[in-house]
């Protein structure tokens, strides 16, 4: 079955989901879009869709059945509940909300009309977090207990509206909500505590980097981390399992896995070690016939594949892959976040 979207602003992003759906998803046509912006026109018109004059005029457009909200962070409420009032099927980008208030009130229009209401979390479906969560799935290392992911960079600038405050600004909203989705996709049970740092570098209005310590009841605690100002990156993920460690460098997946050997005891002995460190036992380097490097794990991942999911859901009644409810949970540990930087301490919570 054929579906004809629509998108709600035209920017980078919205084109980029234009480009995305023409090359990759055969069941969706991109009819239109409409932008407040009437310079947008020209590259709508270039790009082979129909710019609509109004709001009105997309929402009224009978042969749309979904529309993709691309909006700044700060129109995403009034916008996702007037397409989902007028019978549109909705996907909104991320953050779907400057609160999980918000998004409770879009969630229960959703409920009210039984439309489908998803938000494009599509960072579930990047390699190198697919890898981590093969590693964990196929318990490759046993039992993570300490994960940290990085997003770091240098460039010291936020793009265009992700500077302001009033329009949702800052890398909590702008990165963070794609680290803190995964993170929750990966490790089962709430979490119990939040501890954030948020910096403001460079910018007037908004955080530009952030670190927020997320503890989780099952005894596991993660760090995710945004940098704009960081001139020497780490890697992209360190996991500590109980059995070894698996790094993920960069967003090309270089890295590695170096696990416990089974069938190799390291004995421990009374004797001094004598390190650049000092004197040392605890710290000894470990006999290298005692751990095994391994190759990262191999995994066939496309982004494409979260529309995929939303031709599926609406045609064969498919389970929606990226739920509203798991949106709500990250807006959530984002509202902690916040009250943790504006406290100045950890915040205890159950989530």
């Amino acid at each position: 079955m054929k579906h004809n979207m629509a998108i709600i602003g035209y920017g980078g992003m919205g084109t980029w989901h234009h480009m995305n759906i023409k090359e990759n998803i055969n069941e969706i046509t991109v009819v239109g879009a409409y932008d407040i912006r009437e310079e947008v026109r020209e590259k709508a018109e270039k790009n082979g869709i129909y710019f609509y004059n109004s709001l009105d005029e997309l929402l009224n457009d009978e042969k749309v059945d979904l529309v993709l909200v691309a909006t700044p962070n700060n129109f995403h409420k009034e916008l996702v509940i007037s397409s989902l009032r007028s019978g549109k099927n909705v996907i909104c980008e991320k953050p779907v909300s400057l609160s999980s208030s918000e998004l409770e009130e879009m969630i229960a229009v959703s409920k009210e009309t039984k439309k489908l209401f998803s938000v494009h979390q599509n960072r579930r479906w990047d390699k190198d977090y697919s890898i981590i969560k093969k590693i964990v799935n196929d318990n490759i290392i046993g039992k993570p207990y300490f994960i940290e992911s990085r997003v770091q960079g240098s460039r010291r600038s936020l793009d265009g509206w992700r500077r302001y405050k009033i329009n949702g600004g800052g890398m909590v909203y702008d990165w963070g909500v794609h680290l803190i989705d995964q993170i929750l996709n990966l490790i089962p049970g709430k979490i119990t505590s939040v501890d954030a740092h948020l910096f403001s570098v460079f910018s007037e209005e908004v955080d530009d980097n952030f670190k927020a310590l997320l503890r989780f009841e099952n005894g596991i605690s993660t760090l995710v981390e945004i940098a704009t100002n960081c001139f020497i990156n780490q890697p992209r993920w360190h996991m500590s399992c109980e059995d070894g460690t698996a790094i993920v460098q960069d967003w090309d997946c270089n890295g590695k896995i170096i696990k416990l050997a089974s069938d190799k005891k390291m004995e421990w002995t009374n004797d001094i070690v004598y390190t650049s460190a000092g004197p040392t036992r605890t710290m000894a380097p470990r006999p290298s016939d005692t751990v095994d490097e391994i190759p990262l794990p191999n995994v066939d991942v496309q982004w494409a594949d979260y529309y995929k999911n939303i031709v599926d859901v609406i045609d064969n009644g498919a389970d929606l892959i990226v739920k509203p409810e798991q949106s709500l949970r990250v807006a959530k540990i984002i509202d902690t976040i916040f009250e943790s930087q504006r406290q100045g301490v950890g915040i205890k919570c159950n989530i």
